[in-house]
């Protein structure tokens, strides 16, 4: 279905607190601005482009000859000839008149030839930008005309003075700002550069008009967001970023400490006893390593290549966890109590962790508040570059009191269709750019979810229908108790389903202890959303009311009692069944713009060995 552009007021839109108009309130009209012609108006942005146009050349003052009424321009040697009968002479004798002639010329400064800048400039707030067109008189070309420049201008919208693609400018007559650059360290050029160029410059990648076009669609399915749940009578609340509690129990998470040394890094290596191989450069190797069966992934390489890639880092990574293990059974001791005795010195007086997820904390206020949401970071070690993840993820969390499975899963798939119809009604000039610069299927996907059904099978017949499968064969083991790889949920909602797939009733091994436990005793009451192109959007479950059942699932999973009594006094004093689920708010990102990796769908990313600013 074709984008549709909603009506504009034909007003003009004044950003309130530095008096300028907003761009897209001019360009963004169905005539493109025409309606606005004659108006003055301060405009601000940053030049992408320019280009100098030259004036008339600048003439000498005409001398009248007083027999007769014929105009011409005069140089510099006949003024001095006029002035100077005896020099006239002297020229001819010597026959030099035309070489003094240009000396003298060249000698005597000339005033500069006068030139109009013209600017196309943008202020973020649209894609497209505005043309403004500067006279020499008012600034320098030089100055204004490099990329990146920064320019407050006041004038009059006027019809193009010159042909081109452009149907309003403005003809500046004040200039109010300029904020220069400088070309010989500035990152970006007229020339459209790669996105993974830009990763290393996250300060100046939004002014180009793709990452542009991003965040404005990611502030869109922000603002989708909260309206979902505002409307639907959810309560906001903020979940800690630092926490005491492991929600997840997983271990791969960030501690939090002021005790010297701890937040250090410090150079010291581990030797593998066989080959003498150092623990530092095995990680390293990872890191090529990644990078290396990405790079095949892009390019398309013969399967047989990226297949020896892939067994090749496995076996790395298994290398890896092999002497962690050993460095630890070597200290006696887990890292994670290294300096135990000194934890009552810290700034919390006990362990502490920048949060994996906050719906341990959520589902307290669930067992309160009813219907609660939060949105906002979360945070987790990854040391194996991904084009999906991320250490720093933005994630949207709810828990829901007094609810089942069924509900959650109701609730998600209602909350998809709702950010994607909102996108496709409200972001319809980003979605037209990046179809056309990134991927022209985009629109198509959107209104897969939108208006399209799911489908819904158990975590079994997911096994079942992939072990059916004869015309491919899967890098990763389809078995029974393992996490389904993302060629599994590739071919599951791109060849098989062709839409998107709910699975639920997942093995309890591969869940968070809190999920309620089924009761055939292997499988627990979670679900997951997966999509084409990203795979897995949405992690949700019905948790596990049970004070004796949660209690013996902590007990299972090694996990430290003493961490979660708070979260089992839930249990303790009126529980109340609840369901909730997890949204990978990067990875909706990716879907609604057709991005590759998740590092470019984010303002500032953080992954492994990457902090920059």
């Amino acid at each position: 279905m074709a984008l549709e552009q909603a009506p504009m007021e034909t007003q003009l839109v004044l950003s309130k607190y530095s008096k300028r108009v907003v761009l897209k309130s001019v360009l963004g009209q169905n005539d493109g601005g025409v309606g606005f012609i004659g108006r003055r108006v301060v405009v601000g942005g940053w030049v992408k482009s320019s280009r100098e146009v030259r004036k008339d050349p600048v003439t000498l003052p005409v001398v009248v000859a007083p027999d007769a009424g014929v105009h011409r321009d005069v140089t510099c040697v006949e003024v001095l000839q006029s002035r100077f009968p005896f020099l006239r002479s002297i020229l001819k004798v010597l026959g030099g008149e035309q070489i003094i002639r240009d000396k003298l010329d060249t000698v005597l400064p000339r005033p500069p030839q006068p030139s109009i800048a013209i600017l196309q400039v943008s202020d973020g707030s649209c894609v497209a930008s505005l043309q403004v067109v500067v006279d020499s008189s008012l600034a320098p070309p030089a100055r204004i005309m490099p990329t990146g420049t920064c320019i407050l201008a006041e004038g009059i919208l006027q019809q193009p003075s010159m042909q081109g693609k452009q149907i309003i400018e403005l003809k500046a007559e004040k200039i109010l700002h300029i904020g220069t650059v400088d070309q010989d360290r500035y990152p970006l050029s007229k020339k459209r550069l790669p996105l993974e160029n830009l990763r290393d410059s996250a300060q100046f990648r939004p002014r180009t008009t793709t990452v542009a076009s991003v965040m404005r669609i990611r502030s869109a399915l922000t603002q989708a967001t909260h309206t979902f749940f505002q409307e639907n009578n959810f309560l906001y609340v903020q979940v800690p970023i630092i926490t005491s509690t492991d929600c997840e129990g997983t271990g791969e998470i960030f501690q939090v400490t002021t005790l010297p040394g701890k937040g250090k890094i410090k150079n010291q290596s581990t030797a593998d006893d066989a080959g003498g191989v150092k623990l530092e450069v095995m990680k390293a190797s990872i890191k090529e390593k990644s990078k290396q069966v990405e790079e095949l992934k892009r390019t398309d390489s013969n399967k047989e290549a990226l297949a020896a890639a892939i067994q090749d880092l496995k076996k790395t990574i298994e290398l890896v966890s092999q002497l962690e293990a050993k460095e630890k059974a070597k200290s006696g001791k887990p890292a994670r109590t290294e300096n135990k005795d000194k934890v009552s010195e810290d700034f919390f007086s006990c362990q502490t962790f920048l949060t994996v997820s906050g719906c341990l904390h959520l589902e307290s206020y669930a067992c309160s508040l009813g219907n609660v949401y939060s949105f906002g970071p979360r945070f987790r070690v990854n040391r194996i570059e991904s084009r999906k993840s991320l250490s720093e993820a933005w994630m949207v969390e709810l828990e829901m009191a007094f609810t089942e499975l069924e509900d959650a899963v109701d609730c998600a798939n209602d909350f998809l269709k709702f950010i994607c119809k909102w996108i496709l009604e409200n972001s319809v000039e980003d979605l037209k750019f990046v179809s056309k610069r990134i991927d022209n299927t985009i629109v198509d996907r959107l209104q897969l979810i939108a208006t399209g059904a799911v489908e819904k099978i158990s975590y079994t017949e997911a096994i079942e229908v992939l072990n059916k499968v004869t015309e491919k064969k899967f890098e990763a083991k389809v078995e029974w108790g393992v996490s389904l790889s993302e060629e599994h949920e590739s071919y599951l909602t791109e060849e098989m389903y062709k839409k998107p797939v709910i699975i639920y009733n997942h093995p309890k091994e591969i869940k968070p202890f809190y999920t309620r436990l089924s009761d055939d005793g292997k499988t627990v009451a979670a679900f997951d959303v997966i999509v084409p192109k990203v795979g897995t959007l949405i992690r949700g479950s019905q948790n596990e009311e049970r004070f004796s059942v949660l209690s013996t699932r902590i007990n299972e999973m090694g996990l430290a009692k003493e961490q979660y009594e708070w979260y089992l006094d839930l249990r303790r004093h009126g529980t109340a069944k609840c369901s909730g689920f997890t949204f990978l708010f990067d990875s909706l990102v990716l879907y609604a713009t057709g991005l590759n990796d998740v590092r470019d769908a984010v303002p500032f990313p953080r992954s492994f060995g990457k902090a920059n600013n």
